[in-house]
């Protein structure tokens, strides 16, 4: 039966399942086309985990060259071979980047933006080394979400007012302030692309994986949420081909890059996931925030309650984006090459691998709705 359901998901989506080096652009290729642009050399920032071998895959691709810039401590979780194609330099982005000096790139991606001043150390550095930096950030830099109207000139806070306390507001400033070194060095050759939740093949957080892997499961599932609730996510996948094409079109500013192309419900996306797998599955839908927040049941990414400081934090607008050639890969697709992935892990990694609301977990909370509901 999963096979049927692989092959009739793989249809519906020209072929866009593979994950190879060699697999084709898929639904991509027919509203994207053919690079029209020279060959480019990249360098990364990182390049080993989540964005990494999905950029370093779709750069060689295209043709381009990749050098990568690491520690040299972590091996890609995926696509191995293309990095044979890659030159590898080894520093450290807290105290030694010698290894980049003297160099020229066309094109910067700092994938390893995690402090501020590496982002200011490194694009001081190339800032006269090549043409683009472009900088990941996340649409975290606009919390607290405090409405429901958020695109790219809604103002960031640059001072964390929780002083630390608050891990959502110290790591929204952090990115806001390293877009602004990545800005001050590079002016209007640097190009900012902010995510939101990034899902899909090498997501090591799970939290991608935790919808199919639970629908995977069957049983009586609860659904915390409101069915009218809003919900996005990016593919990993959709968010570096959209990045790769924009260093190849010379596109610069300042994109939200999350998903789907229009408005989903949570209705709508977990019907979607559900698509992904025949296993029996009764709904519980606990749709009463107050009761949530009693049980402390809070988010089941892509999932996050719309109150307070995350009011409007899956309301991101991506209009900018779509206009600039952004595509978005079908949900159950994205389901589907997320278990793969996960299924192809080490048989401890998969069993230790956390699920955002645990099992026991949901069931003691089904049983206090259920004894609520009478």
């Amino acid at each position: 039966m999963e096979t049927d359901r692989r092959t009739f998901l793989a249809a519906a989506a020209s072929g866009a399942l593979g994950l190879g080096l060699a697999s084709p652009l898929s639904v991509l290729g027919a509203q994207v086309g053919e690079r029209q642009t020279r060959a480019l050399s990249i360098l990364i920032l990182g390049g080993t985990n989540l964005t990494g071998p999905h950029n370093v895959r779709y750069a060689l691709e295209r043709g381009h060259s990749v050098t990568i810039f690491t520690r040299g401590q972590r091996e890609p979780g995926m696509f191995q071979e293309a990095f044979e194609h890659v030159e590898h330099l080894i520093g450290d982005r807290e105290n030694n980047l010698e290894a980049l000096r003297g160099r020229t790139w066309d094109a910067v991606i700092d994938a390893s933006g995690m402090n501020v001043s590496w982002t200011r150390d490194s694009a001081a550095l190339l800032a006269d080394a090549a043409e683009t930096y472009l900088y990941i950030s996340s649409t975290g830099v606009y919390y607290p979400y405090l409405t429901t109207e958020i695109d790219e000139d809604t103002e960031l806070l640059l001072e964390d007012p929780s002083n630390g306390e608050n891990g959502a507001s110290s790591y929204g400033v952090m990115k806001a302030l390293s877009e602004r070194e990545a800005q001050k060095a590079f002016g209007d050759r640097s190009l900012i692309i902010r995510p939101g939740y990034i899902v899909g093949p090498l997501d090591s957080t799970h939290r991608g994986s935790y919808w199919p892997r639970r629908l995977r499961q069957g049983g009586n599932v609860m659904v915390p949420g409101k069915k009218t609730d809003l919900v996005q996510q990016v593919d990993v996948r959709d968010l570096t081909e959209f990045m790769i094409r924009c260093l190849e079109n010379g596109t610069r500013g300042v994109y939200n890059v999350t998903g789907p192309s229009t408005p989903t419900t949570l209705e709508e996306f977990v019907y979607g996931v559900r698509a992904t797998s025949s296993a029996a599955v009764a709904w519980t839908w606990i749709e009463d925030y107050a009761f949530l927040e009693e049980h402390r049941v809070f988010f089941a990414i892509p999932w996050i309650m719309p109150a307070g400081d995350n009011l409007g934090s899956q309301r991101i607008s991506i209009e900018r984006a779509k206009e600039a050639g952004l595509t978005f890969r079908p949900i159950a697709v994205t389901a589907m090459d997320t278990l793969d992935w996960f299924d192809s892990l080490p048989a401890e990694e998969r069993a230790n691998a956390r699920m955002t609301i645990p099992r026991e977990r949901e069931a003691e909370v089904l049983a206090a709705w259920a004894a609520r509901s009478g």
